[in-house]
């Protein structure tokens, strides 16, 4: 495991309403103690990788779809509709929310579903663990896995 020490100038301080700004000496780096008036931050590097995230797993998805496939134009046109979908989604929720009373049912509707919502998945381990295994069932119908 490595370790990094770095030694950082104080923050800047406000003149009346004026920052008063000036050129900031490099980061220095010391294995030992902390000079007066600076600032210690310590970073330790481990062995351990990210590839197991989530993120990067969708991304190797995408990719492996997009190689996979041989309509790509078909791939595209999906990709524009999703974006003109959301768009009008949100323009729809725009005009929604200048109506009077509309809104207040919604959001009184919102927490009920919510609160149903917590008390049937989240409550409880079992049912969290029936949630997963319903959204890993989802992803993988939406990816053809």
């Amino acid at each position: 495991m490595a370790s990094i020490i770095a030694n950082l100038p104080p923050p800047l301080f406000v003149n009346g309403r004026r920052p008063v700004l000036r050129i900031l000496p490099k980061f220095t780096l010391s294995a030992t103690g902390e000079r007066q008036g600076r600032v210690a931050i310590f970073a330790n590097a481990t062995d351990q990788t990210s590839e197991s995230s989530t993120s990067l797993s969708i991304v190797k998805s995408v990719q492996d779809v997009w190689d996979k496939s041989e309509d790509r134009i078909a791939l595209i046109g999906l990709g524009f509709a999703a974006i003109v979908a959301i768009w009008a989604s949100a323009n729809l929720i725009t005009v929604i929310d200048k109506l009077p009373l509309v809104p207040s049912a919604f959001e009184f509707i919102g927490i009920l579903f919510s609160s149903w919502f917590i008390y049937r998945y989240l409550l409880f381990k079992p049912d969290r663990e029936e949630l997963v295994q319903i959204i890993n069932k989802s992803i993988s119908d939406i990816l053809g896995q």
